[in-house]
């Protein structure tokens, strides 16, 4: 990953970001690019119930997409904090998510509660969002750079495995 492309906190927000990629679109909701990188974060099977689909491995460039229907449990909640920002949510803060985002039956967080996040997280500190974004191996043109193991071979190796560069808008 080259050094433009990573975020840094000490930057105003969107100066770094010359790639003509926009998090939000013109109306402030989020953009499809950005959606694309969020289904594949919140599809991985660290997080996800049912977890996405894995590509095959000939099928790499692909990004996750989770099941309709598919939540985040508690531990999944706890784990995609800690991978976000490097502690599970307090307990008041999951109340909160509960509370005030879009939930299922039991209480567990839906896709459309984890965008809500995002749209909330986006508009208020953009760059907050560009390093989530870099935390889960994508560049600032919304390209996955990096890629965890367990999504690309269904968690079958420790060893970390070679990523082709994938583009969330499809190029």
């Amino acid at each position: 990953m080259s050094r433009s492309e990573t975020p840094e906190p000490s930057r105003v927000q969107g100066r770094r970001n010359n790639t003509g990629v926009q998090l939000l679109d013109n109306e402030g909701g989020i953009s499809d690019q950005l959606e694309a990188c969020l289904k594949h974060i919140f599809g991985n099977r660290k997080y996800c119930m049912p977890p996405a689909p894995v590509p095959a491995a000939t099928d790499m460039r692909v990004l996750l997409v989770p099941p309709e229907g598919a939540y985040l449990t508690t531990a999944g909640l706890d784990a995609w904090a800690r991978d976000t920002n490097g502690a599970p949510f307090s307990p008041e803060t999951k109340e909160e998510l509960i509370e005030f985002l879009d939930v299922n039956d039991n209480g567990e967080l839906t896709f459309k509660g984890f965008l809500q996040i995002y749209q909330l997280q986006t508009e208020n500190d953009e760059e907050e969002t560009w390093r989530d974004l870099s935390n889960h191996g994508f560049d600032r043109r919304l390209r996955l750079v990096a890629t965890r193991t367990e999504e690309v071979n269904d968690g079958a190796s420790t060893e970390p495995q070679p990523s082709p560069s994938t583009d969330a808008t499809g190029a």
